[in-house]
């Protein structure tokens, strides 16, 4: 059996503001992520770039001329390209000179300007390129930090922080004088968004934590910081209509998603119509229709407008033959546990001509604040063909469930979380859903990191443990991380590994490495600077002296991979491991199974 495998990168189409029939967009090339430019009044999409590491940054000017595109390495270091939408085979660089940094943030104002911010180990640099290509250096700020936005007129930038720090929000003039600075704190922390589109004083939107609710709020050189009436009791983000008085928010509530239109002149919020599941991107366009990625649990993502018009896909986009609706064989539902902090939500799928307690794989979302979705998955479709029950949990520090439960690491970062992982696997048990010693782990990124810690902490629970690009140890990965990943780090616990070391031991799985019996997949990533491969290396290399089962695979990638044959390659690699070292996969497996463990010729 052959299946063709391709990857999706959930973000709308980015339209040319004054072009509207014009857009970039990140599609499948082969089973790797490239930039495509689509012209609706030609009905076509053309690919624009064709690296070997795919390419999921992208950008298109107001006029829809240029597009823009950003040439990384595998860590993410690169720079900015430009070419002519009607002739994407000649691009050049952008920012001729500079040296290749890290991407920080790109805006454009009405006019074409773009306003660059190009981030290195000190902090980031913010440029101005003009439409006639003259490139200018506007300020520097130390420390991680985000270009925003610019406003149309070009007159004012946005550069955001940690949002719950004291500098969380700094606007800036076009010459990068500070104008206002909005701070944030543990429990009040501020998100900027996004200038308002159109003429007259610059309108930035925000998103404000307050009383463990968000609310919208908007900012005027004038008035300063206003908050508008209404309240979200779990997460949200939120974009301008081109009319610059309507915001469409999207919230993530419990695994699902809503969008709503709030006019801020009438006082009113409306709910957009959309289908249940989950909405990864959504925008109001400049014609006023509103586009959306949605997907659900047996339904991968699909691009949908509230219009009906119709949208842009790659040239080889499409369903293919070996669609099978994941609905036909799988029994989905969601449950409620009862845990340390509160009720834990969680999702579980399992094959639907299996009764009775299965062997399961819980899916470790990664994040901290990611959250399991009602949305597809192909792991899941694989899992579940192999017999295996799925369970996603979304442990406290994921999204969708308010701030106190976002914020909530009270026992120690990561070992909040394996609380409610034990809680979810002992409801499961006692109920007769799952087989007690047929229970692994299965994660990536911070997932993956949770999947070493339990391993480690709670030995007795977990019988194998799969885990991509995982931390470790969470001193030494915060040594070589990005200025990103050491602001989160620092957020996390509260200070530097210098400043409180004892909290980065506690929470690290190399201080339990003695603890753990089971089995254990572990894949690195050579390029990855998120979590960095040496520790987790160090890590597997002391599994094996002291015999426990270790498979460590290294991948030639960085932290995310955009090749579908990667993916493909691990999936494979990790379902051989299963079906030696775990007793709860079905031998025979399934077409599905068997195509996806066959190894590669």
């Amino acid at each position: 059996m052959a299946r063709n495998f391709r990857v999706y990168y959930p973000a709308l189409p980015l339209v040319a503001e004054h072009a509207p029939h014009r857009a970039a967009f990140v599609g499948d090339a082969d089973g790797r992520c490239q930039v495509f430019v689509w012209d609706r009044e030609v009905g076509s999409a053309r690919q624009v770039t064709d690296r070997a590491a795919g390419t999921v940054r992208a950008a298109i000017d107001p006029g829809g001329t240029t597009v823009w595109w950003f040439d990384d390495d595998l860590t993410g270091v690169g720079s900015w390209r430009v070419c002519d939408i009607d002739h994407p085979e000649h691009s050049t660089e952008a920012l001729p000179g500079l040296a290749p940094a890290r991407h920080a943030g790109l805006a454009m104002a009405a006019d074409g300007t773009a306003v660059i911010g190009l981030s290195d180990t000190g902090g980031m640099t913010l440029f101005r390129r003009t439409a006639t290509g003259r490139v200018d250096r506007i300020s520097r700020v130390s420390g991680y930090a985000h270009l925003v936005d610019v406003d149309p007129a070009g007159q004012l930038l946005v550069v955001g922080t940690d949002a719950a720090s004291p500098t969380a929000v700094t606007v800036l003039t076009g010459d990068g004088t500070p104008v206002a600075v909005l701070p944030g704190s543990a429990t009040g922390r501020v998100w900027p968004l996004g200038f308002a589109p159109g003429t007259g004083p610059a309108r930035l939107l925000l998103v404000v934590e307050e009383n463990g609710e968000y609310a919208l709020a908007t900012w005027t050189r004038a008035g300063g910081l206003a908050r508008h009436e209404w309240r979200f009791d779990t997460e949200i983000t939120a974009s301008w209509y081109p009319d610059g008085t309507r915001v469409l928010v999207r919230q993530d509530r419990h695994a699902g998603s809503h969008l709503y239109c709030v006019d801020l002149s009438a006082g009113t919020r409306t709910e957009v119509p959309t289908p249940a599941g989950s909405i990864l991107d959504a925008a109001a366009w400049p014609d006023g229709d509103v586009a959306y990625v949605w997907t659900d649990s047996t339904t991968p993502p699909q691009i949908r407008s509230v219009a009906g018009v119709e949208l842009p896909t790659a040239p080889d986009d499409g369903p293919g033959d070996e669609a099978v609706s994941l609905a036909q064989y799988c029994r989905r539902t969601q449950v409620w546990v009862p845990g340390p902090a509160g009720p834990i939500h969680a999702l579980v799928a399992a094959p639907a001509d299996r009764t009775g307690p299965l062997p399961a794989v819980f899916l470790v979302h990664g994040g901290p604040f990611q959250h399991a979705r009602d949305a597809y998955d192909p792991l899941v479709e694989v899992l579940v063909r192999t017999g295996c029950a799925v369970v996603r949990v979304n442990y406290r520090g994921s999204s969708g469930y308010g701030a106190a439960w976002r914020n909530d690491f009270r026992a120690g970062v990561g070992l909040t979380q394996l609380e409610d992982l034990a809680a979810v696997r002992s409801h499961l048990c006692e109920r007769g859903v799952i087989v007690e010693h047929r229970v692994a782990l299965w994660g990536s990124s911070w997932g993956g990191y949770l999947t070493l810690l339990a391993l480690g902490v709670q030995p007795d629970l977990w019988r194998l443990g799969v885990a991509i690009n995982p931390v470790a140890d969470y001193a030494a990965a915060f040594a070589a991380a990005t200025p990103a990943i050491r602001a989160l780090d620092t957020m996390l616990f509260d200070g530097t590994p210098q400043e409180v070391p004892q909290r980065y031991a506690d929470s690290s799985p190399t201080s339990y490495i003695d603890r753990v019996r089971a089995p254990v997949f572990i894949a690195v990533a050579t390029d990855d600077v998120r979590c960095p491969p040496a520790p987790v290396e160090r890590y597997a290399e002391a599994l094996s002296r002291r015999r426990v089962p270790v498979k460590l695979l290294r991948t030639r990638a960085g932290h995310e991979d955009f090749d579908a044959r990667g993916h493909v390659s691990l999936m494979q690699a990790v379902l051989l491991f299963m079906q030696r070292h775990f007793d709860g996969v079905r031998d025979e497996g399934t077409p599905v199974a068997l195509a996806m463990a066959r190894p590669t010729d």
